[in-house]
C-alpha cells in the first residue's frame, strides 16, 4: 500500500498563542476573496501553486512567502481591517478548535468579586460580545467604546492578571475555552488612559458604577496607593454612597488608572533587578529592587520612547516543568491534524519588552523588561500613543458604535485598535521555534533557527511628532 499523501498545514500564532491551523488551499481562497473585493493592484503577491511534491527546502520557502503575504495584508490599513480578512481568521480559529456554533453562557468579570453572564454564540466576535455585555448592563452604545474585553488569568489568591486585550479577529468564547484552564476568564475594563474622559463615563449611571467598581478593585489589589487619612475619607464617601466624589478623590491618588503587571526582571538601572512595572498616565512606572536590597522608583514617559520591540526566544528548561512550547507547522494526513512540539527537549518562551529611551537630550538607552506580560505592556504603550495622536490632531477618542443592518454593532473608522498580525510557524519540526509578535505599523519576519537561544523581534516606530515638547 502506498504512503498516504501529506498535506502541509501551518499554525498561525497571535501574541504567542496558537490562533488557528490553515492549509495552503485555505490561504489561496482568502487571497482570491481579497482580490475579488479590492482588485489586483491592492493585493500583495501570493506564492504560486506547485505541481510536484515540495522538498523540505521548498516547504520552508513557501512558509516564508506565505508569512510575508499575511504580514503584508495585515499591515495594510484597508486589507488588515477588512471583514474578509478578519472573518477568515475567526472562522479558521473556530474550525481549528472544533467548536460548533451554538448559544452558550459566558461569564464576564467586572472585578474580583463581580461578574455578569451573557448569552452569546460561540461564533460571536469580540465586538459582538462587547455589545452583549453593554446591553446586559444597560450601558449606552456611545459609552461601550470606552471599554474593552481582556483575557485575564485568576491567581490562587483570586487576583486577576491581565494577559492581553481581545481583538476583532478572534472569537472570545473560543479564545478562552481553547486554553483549557479554569484560571482564564474574560474581563471588562476601561480602555483609555486620560482621566479627563472619566467625566463622560460618569455622567451615565451604569458607566459610573463600572468605573467605581474598577476603582475599588484597583485599591483592593494595591494598584492605587492610599494612606490612612485618604482611606478614612474614601470609606466615608463609600458609606454615603458618593461614588462620583469617591472617584474624584481617587483621581488625585498615585497610580490611579494604572494597570500593574506581575513582578518581573529588568536591566535598569542594572542587570538582574526585580521590579514592579505599571502602565498609566502615558508612562511605564518602575518600582525596582536593586541587588543591594535598596528600592528605587522611576518613570519612563511614552513621549520619550523612540521605539520599542517585543522579543521572544526559546529557553530550555532542565527540570522539564515548562509549559508546552509553541506548535510547529505539521503534516496532515487524511484531513486529520496532528501536532508536534518545537523539540524533544522541554522548553519555554521567554518574552522581553525593550524600548529605546531618551535619557537626556543627546543620550538614547535601551531598557529591557523580561516578563510573560511583555505583549500586554506593548499593547498598553501602543494604545497610549494612539490616544496621544488623536488628541494631538484635535480629535476625540469617543467611539460611537453604529448598528449594522443585521443588528450587530460596527465600530467607527476613527477607532484606533491595536492589531497583531498572524504569523506562521516554521515547518521544520527539528528546529527550535521563534514566536513572532507584532503590533500595527510594524514590519516583521519569521525564520526557523537551530539556535536554542535564538530570538526575533518586532519594532514599533509610531512616535514621530510626539514628545518634542519634552526635549
Amino acid at each position: 500500500m502506498g504512503d498516504t499523501p501529506q498535506i502541509q498545514a501551518f499554525n498561525i500564532h497571535v501574541n504567542s498563542v496558537l490562533h488557528c491551523q490553515v492549509r495552503y488551499s485555505q490561504l489561496l481562497g482568502l487571497h482570491q476573496q481579497i482580490k475579488k473585493e479590492y482588485g489586483n493592484n491592492v493585493v500583495p503577491a501570493f506564492p504560486p501553486k506547485k505541481i510536484f511534491t515540495l522538498t523540505p527546502a521548498e516547504v520552508e520557502q513557501r512558509r516564508e512567502q506565505l508569512e510575508k503575504y499575511m504580514q503584508a495584508v495585515r499591515q495594510d490599513p484597508m486589507l488588515g481591517a477588512s471583514e474578509v480578512f478578519n472573518s477568515f481568521l475567526r472562522k479558521a480559529q473556530q474550525e481549528t478548535q472544533q467548536i460548533p456554533t451554538e448559544e452558550v453562557p459566558l461569564e464576564i468579570y467586572l472585578s474580583k468579586r463581580q461578574k455578569v453572564t451573557v448569552n452569546i454564540l460561540t461564533s460571536d466576535q469580540t465586538e459582538d460580545v462587547l455589545e452583549a455585555v453593554a446591553s446586559k448592563l444597560d450601558l449606552p452604545d456611545d459609552l461601550a467604546g470606552y471599554f474593552s474585553l481582556f483575557l485575564v488569568r485568576e491567581g490562587v489568591d483570586g487576583g486577576l492578571t491581565f494577559v492581553r486585550k481581545l481583538q476583532d479577529f478572534e472569537l472570545p468564547y473560543v479564545s478562552v475555552t481553547s486554553l483549557r484552564s479554569l484560571e482564564f476568564h474574560i474581563a471588562l475594563r476601561k480602555s483609555y488612559w486620560d482621566t479627563a474622559y472619566d467625566t463622560d463615563v460618569m455622567d451615565n449611571r451604569v458607566g459610573l458604577n463600572l468605573l467605581y467598581t474598577q476603582t475599588v478593585s484597583d485599591i483592593e489589589r494595591g494598584w492605587i496607593l492610599v494612606n490612612k487619612d485618604q482611606h478614612r475619607q474614601l470609606k466615608s464617601l463609600q458609606e454615603k454612597g458618593s461614588k462620583k466624589e469617591f472617584i474624584r478623590l481617587c483621581q488625585t491618588l498615585k497610580y490611579f488608572g494604572y494597570i500593574q503587571f506581575d513582578p518581573c526582571v529588568t536591566d535598569f538601572p542594572e542587570k538582574g533587578c526585580h521590579a514592579i512595572v505599571s502602565a498609566g498616565n502615558n508612562e511605564l512606572n518602575f518600582q525596582v529592587k536593586l541587588p543591594n536590597e535598596q528600592m528605587k522608583e522611576g518613570s519612563f514617559k511614552v513621549t520619550r520612547m523612540r521605539c520599542w520591540r517585543v522579543t521572544s526566544s526559546q529557553v530550555p528548561v532542565a527540570n522539564g516543568t515548562a509549559s508546552p512550547p509553541p506548535l510547529q507547522q505539521v503534516p496532515v494526513a487524511n484531513g486529520t491534524a496532528s501536532t508536534s512540539p518545537c523539540s524533544s527537549a522541554q522548553c519555554e518562551v521567554k518574552l522581553e519588552l525593550a524600548f529605546e529611551y531618551l535619557m537626556s537630550k543627546d543620550r538614547l538607552q535601551w531598557v529591557t523588561i523580561t516578563s510573560p506580560q511583555a505583549i500586554m505592556m506593548s499593547i498598553c504603550l501602543q494604545s497610549m500613543v494612539d490616544e496621544l495622536m488623536v488628541k494631538k490632531s484635535g480629535g476625540s477618542i469617543k467611539k460611537m458604535l453604529r448598528r449594522r443592518p443585521n443588528g450587530s454593532l460596527h465600530r467607527s473608522e476613527s477607532q484606533q485598535a491595536v492589531k497583531s498580525p498572524p504569523l506562521l510557524d516554521s515547518p521544520d519540526p527539528d528546529r527550535e521555534q521563534i514566536v513572532k509578535l507584532s503590533t500595527k505599523l510594524s514590519s516583521v519576519s519569521l525564520r526557523g533557527t537551530s539556535d536554542v537561544g535564538g530570538n526575533d523581534f518586532h519594532g514599533n516606530y509610531a512616535f514621530e511628532g510626539i514628545g518634542d515638547d519634552d526635549l
